[in-house]
């Protein structure tokens, strides 16, 4: 063994990918539907491997760490600043009470019981799960006019009670919102779900983003038997069903012709339609019988990414651009917003920066998204330039400090990183020429990022991980209960109760203020609706902002 330990010594990048292979086989074990996480997985992996005592430099956490806020901001940034418009105050009402709930019940905890600030960082970091806070305390941490040997104990304190509230924070939470949450309103998710769904998409009884209409799409022939169409425009034919219907091509005396809206539909003229397919299944023999006319349906679809950047259509329901004609000939097969798919009808608004996945023949998929706004077509290929750009003045501004009770107040160069992070981010979601982070880069920036950062945390902690498990763990079980349960419950029933949110979209915001995004998919699958994601993206990106912000505050506040 010696051999080994001290080539991981040695080359301490050793001990961090081999911490990473360790904590990604350890974090992908479920029971039930509870999973420790990678992020927990590398954590144990690295206290392990530091038994070893492994000395990792500090510049490599501090560079992974940057990389992983930066992309977090970019991230949540265009809904970070939607969120400051006057029809999400409800929702970063709720998602202040929480976070400021979170904070006052460590501080009050940890002052009641005599934890140490490292310890409560931990408890605030793992209570909640934003394990942006480890970095940021350990910053703050770092700065006080203290002894080293100190400094690095109170450091060290920090991802041992992380470890231990985590595990209770997480699967209290995912049990607890939709479970108990209801029962505090006085409610069931269930039928919450179906009023809601009816009020959204006028009453259609299909589950959302499953079976809506909007995502089951076909093109078929048939031939025009039916005297009632015979002599009437392509217009007036596309108008007649209640669905949106249209007729891309015709076959006329063996000849395939394209279409205008003027052009006159005749007698056994083979007509490709192209609209839901239980339209078609419900409506489509009206027309005639079908025909398998292969060479009528061979042109071109195109499905395609469009990120909204249009002024004038922000704020629009999706029935408004339906009736647009740039709209003419394209669905909608998914609408994403913050990474989450979201349940749309004809009612739902969209809000700039939401990713719409469009489908249709290519030109008129093409003449949407020159209207929508920019096209996100698939590239391996990302703007370092403009990631580089914005760490570094990111960095700049968080060095920036100011002193209160003796004590130093600043950003850091990782807080600086978020922060500029959701000012790149805004600015990619409205000039999105530029800025480029394809979806495999941000999960590397984002993933790999936190996990070495966190791989190295563990390792640094090894060493003095056990005794300070053995020190405070039985009672940190119990306060990170305690401490995790209070402030979604002040937030439940401040929500419900003052501000009369809708029980549905309340909890996917507890969920999203809390960052717990197993709480909403546990919410998901209880409601069996994907509705409580309208309520996640606004709150969850002003809840890792004030999260993680807590972990210089928490450290000024026990000092």
């Amino acid at each position: 063994m010696e051999p080994f330990v001290g080539a991981l010594r040695e080359h301490p990048e050793l001990a961090i990918f081999l911490t990473l292979a360790v904590g990604f086989f350890i974090g992908q074990f479920r029971i039930g539907s509870f999973s420790l996480g990678v992020v927990v997985g590398t954590l144990l992996a690295g206290v392990l491997i530091g038994q070893l005592d492994i000395k990792v430099p500090g510049i490599v956490k501090s560079i992974f760490f940057d990389l992983f806020l930066f992309t977090t901001g970019y991230k949540v940034g265009p809904q970070f600043f939607r969120g400051l418009r006057k029809d999400a105050l409800p929702q970063l009402a709720v998602t202040v009470v929480l976070c400021v709930g979170c904070l006052v019940s460590v501080f009050a905890a940890a002052r009641l019981l005599g934890y140490d600030v490292g310890t409560a960082a931990g408890l605030l970091a793992g209570a909640f799960t934003e394990s942006t806070v480890i970095g940021t305390a350990a910053d703050a941490i770092n700065r006080l006019a203290l002894p080293d040997a100190e400094r690095t104990a109170l450091v060290n304190n920090i991802p041992v009670a992380y470890a231990v509230t985590y595990l209770i924070g997480t699967a209290f939470i995912v049990w607890f919102l939709p479970n108990v949450g209801p029962r505090l309103m006085g409610v069931s998710l269930r039928q919450e779900a179906r009023a809601l769904q009816e009020q959204m998409a006028g009453g259609e009884e299909h589950e959302p983003g499953v079976q809506s209409a909007f995502q089951n799409f076909a093109v078929r022939a048939y031939r025009v038997t039916n005297e009632r169409l015979v002599n009437r425009t392509v217009a007036e034919l596309e108008a007649l069903p209640e669905d949106r219907v249209f007729i891309s091509r015709i076959r006329r005396d063996g000849r395939i012709l394209d279409v205008t809206r003027d052009t006159v539909i005749q007698k056994d003229d083979v007509i490709a339609v192209m609209t839901h397919a239980e339209t078609l299944m419900a409506r489509g023999t009206v027309i005639g019988p079908e025909v398998n006319d292969k060479a009528l349906l061979d042109f071109p679809v195109e499905v395609l990414d469009v990120v909204l950047t249009n002024r004038v259509l922000v704020g629009k329901s999706l029935g408004e651009l339906a009736a647009l004609e740039a709209a003419h000939g394209v669905f909608l097969r998914k609408l994403v917003r913050l990474g989450e798919p979201l349940p749309f009808a004809f009612e739902t608004r969209l809000d700039r920066g939401d990713m719409l996945n469009l489908i249709g023949a290519r030109s008129d998929v093409e003449r949407a998204a020159r209207v929508l706004g920019y096209a996100e077509r698939p590239t391996v290929t990302t703007d370092m330039m403009f990631v580089g750009l914005g760490i570094f003045l990111g960095g700049l501004v968080g060095l920036l400090s100011v002193t209160l009770a003796g004590v130093p107040i600043t950003l850091t160069v990782s807080g600086g990183a978020l922060i500029m992070g959701l000012v790149f981010g805004w600015l990619r979601a409205a000039h999105p020429t530029f800025g480029r982070i394809p979806e495999a880069a941000i999960w590397v920036f984002d993933t790999v990022g936190l996990t070495v950062f966190i791989g190295a945390v563990g390792l640094g902690a090894g060493p003095t991980f056990v005794s300070g498990l053995q020190t405070s763990g039985a009672s940190l079980i119990v306060v990170g209960l305690v401490v995790a349960v209070l402030p979604h419950t002040l937030a439940i029933l401040f929500g419900r109760y003052v501000l009369r949110m809708n029980p549905l979209i309340l909890l996917g915001a507890c969920s999203g203020a809390g960052t717990v995004t197993a709480a909403l998919r546990a919410l998901q699958e209880e409601s069996q609706s994907k509705l409580p994601a309208l309520g996640y993206t606004v709150p969850y990106a002003l809840g890792n902002i004030l999260l993680t912000a807590w972990g210089p505050v928490i450290v000024a506040l026990m000092r």
